[in-house]
């Protein structure tokens, strides 16, 4: 199986080692080096529909690239588009579902399906709206945050209340509910106006047992910023 390695300290470089037919697919423009040992393709994984599907319902790119080791061993470097960390996931034991623009790269049996979710979490949600992404197979997949990046475990009894600007992927077992506030009451309009005057945005109440990958930065609230700014 290809050996991912995240490399450096600030704005790493996902370094992958490939022997001869071995494979890898990855974000488009994700690859930043590789040696001549290694050919790049741009193809749709999992077939047109899988790629369309993706395209318009997650924002990703509509032809992934396709690394392969074809004349021998060699190595690459790749980059997500944002600055920040990155985290390898091991899929198999366990599927995860991934929010939009986190997906860096995988190995070649791990597939990207695209299912829907519920009316209420796909009105509130920024991971695909009615549709959201999801692991398959086994192997590793490499995960994206905008900033640091922090492993947290859910357990029963113990639920985990996320900004949803911030999650990057969790368990698909994990149940999880989207809301605009972290209280229990108040009804749609008292949590609304709470949610403004509060500063809280968006939150997913995760509960069950697995983990939720989380990131340290907010991309919309850094997005605002620079444009006040540049006002």
């Amino acid at each position: 199986m290809p050996e991912f390695t995240v490399t450096g300290d600030v704005d790493p470089f996902l370094h992958v080692s490939l022997t001869k037919g071995e494979t890898i697919y990855c974000e488009s423009d994700a690859m930043v080096m590789m040696e001549s040992t290694l050919d790049l393709k741009g193809k749709m994984k999992g077939g047109l529909g899988s790629a369309l599907m993706r395209t318009f319902a997650n924002g990703e790119s509509f032809f992934q690239q396709h690394i392969e080791a074809v004349r021998g061993d060699g190595d690459c470097l790749l980059s997500p588009t944002l600055p920040g960390a990155m985290q390898i996931v091991d899929v198999g034991p366990s599927n995860y579902i991934i929010s939009d623009g986190a997906f860096v790269a995988a190995s070649a049996k791990v597939d990207l399906k695209v299912r829907t979710q519920s009316v209420g979490n796909a009105l509130f949600a920024q991971s695909g709206g009615f549709f959201v992404t999801e692991t398959s197979g086994s192997g590793q997949v490499v995960v994206s945050g905008f900033g640091s990046m922090s492993a947290l475990d859910v357990e029963p009894g113990k639920d985990a209340i996320i900004d949803n600007s911030h999650v990057v992927c969790w368990d698909s077992t994990l149940r999880y509910e989207i809301s605009i506030t972290t209280g229990t009451s108040g009804g749609f309009l008292g949590n609304l106006v709470n949610s403004q005057t509060s500063g809280e945005g968006v939150v997913l109440r995760f509960s069950g047992r697995g983990k939720v990958y989380v990131c340290s930065r907010n991309r919309a609230a850094f997005r605002a910023w620079t444009q006040q700014g540049a006002r």
